[in-house]
């Protein structure tokens, strides 16, 4: 039995169950969003497509009973008009912190509560900064949760590269790192197309490696500025991770997962399993990747950001 809890059913959450459903990742899904209405009828709308689709999923809604043998849970809770909106700050996730701050408190209450023992996974925005409080409201072990990160922000440096070239993105490989944020960056020693290192081709064809990773790091707001959201593209990485998860694939992944040299959550490759982030601890080997100084050296300004930020929403909790 295959269930997942999904925190917030807006234009994320409704997208990732959507995937999860169509595509049989999960027999079970508990629902949950403060709009009870609105939940509802999605559930309502789901059990609706079943009819015409080959698979059979049983829905729940805002029971957190549901959450003690759930594998995984995967928090989309916010509010995209803080980040969107006329009002809003341009580019800038984190003005949607001090509304997840506050609404993760009595989520985590309900969670502790349910006896969950899964692994959570985070991509409410600001996402690092979010990973590190679910985990510390939670109590749950640092290697149970994680975050989206630059799973998403990496795709979108793919699809850039690819377009590029003219090529499928996964025939594109690489990470951003760092941030889900403005502070992330390509680390381009990592990325390859059809096996060949890109700043090679980069070089030959003339093309600037820093407007390609301004373009994956806005890549984002380039969508949302058509739509005043994103869903697809991050529900697809969530499920990805969920289904990393629940098959115990030991699939290297960039996500926010805890650092323990700098201190903090933040995008890096990890290898993820049935127990979350695999370590080293347990027989699998910790990725460590053959970083150009340039690129260490931006890895730390970006967990010296990250580190600041969840040390000030703490300090105004």
């Amino acid at each position: 039995m295959r269930k997942i809890g999904i925190i917030g059913d807006g234009n994320v959450g409704a997208a990732v169950a959507h995937q999860l459903i169509i595509s049989h990742d999960a027999d079970d899904l508990a629902l949950f969003d403060i709009n009870e209405a609105k939940v509802k009828a999605d559930a309502l709308d789901f059990e609706d497509a079943m009819a015409n689709l080959p698979y059979h999923v049983n829905i729940t809604v805002n029971d957190y009973s549901q959450l003690k043998d759930a594998q995984v849970l995967i928090s989309t809770l916010g509010k995209i008009s803080l980040i969107t909106g006329p009002d809003a700050p341009k580019n800038d996730r984190f003005a949607e912190l001090r509304y997840s701050r506050k609404a993760i408190r009595g989520v985590c209450e309900n969670i502790k509560k349910s006896g969950f023992n899964g692994v959570i996974i985070v991509v409410s925005n600001p996402c690092d900064v979010i990973t590190a409080l679910y985990q510390a409201e939670t109590g749950l072990p640092k290697q149970q949760v994680m975050g989206t990160g630059t799973l998403l922000d990496s795709a979108r440096m793919q699809r850039i590269v690819a377009s590029k070239l003219g090529v499928d993105p996964r025939s594109v490989s690489g990470y951003n790192l760092g941030e889900h944020g403005n502070s992330q960056f390509t680390a381009w020693s990592t990325v390859r197309v059809l096996g060949r290192p890109f700043t090679q081709i980069a070089a030959d064809k003339h093309l600037d490696l820093s407007e390609l990773e301004d373009e994956a790091r806005k890549g984002g707001f380039t969508v949302a500025s058509g739509k005043h959201y994103t869903n697809y593209g991050v529900a697809a990485a969530a499920v990805r991770i969920a289904d990393a998860v629940e098959s115990d694939s030991h699939q290297v992944l960039p996500v926010s997962n805890w650092r323990k040299d700098e201190g903090v959550y933040m995008s890096y490759p990890a290898v993820i399993g049935r127990a979350g982030i695999l370590d080293g601890t347990d027989g699998v080997a910790r990725i460590d990747l053959p970083l150009t100084d340039e690129e260490k050296s931006k890895l730390a300004q970006s967990a010296k950001f990250i580190k600041e930020k969840v040390a000030g929403s703490k300090s105004e909790a």
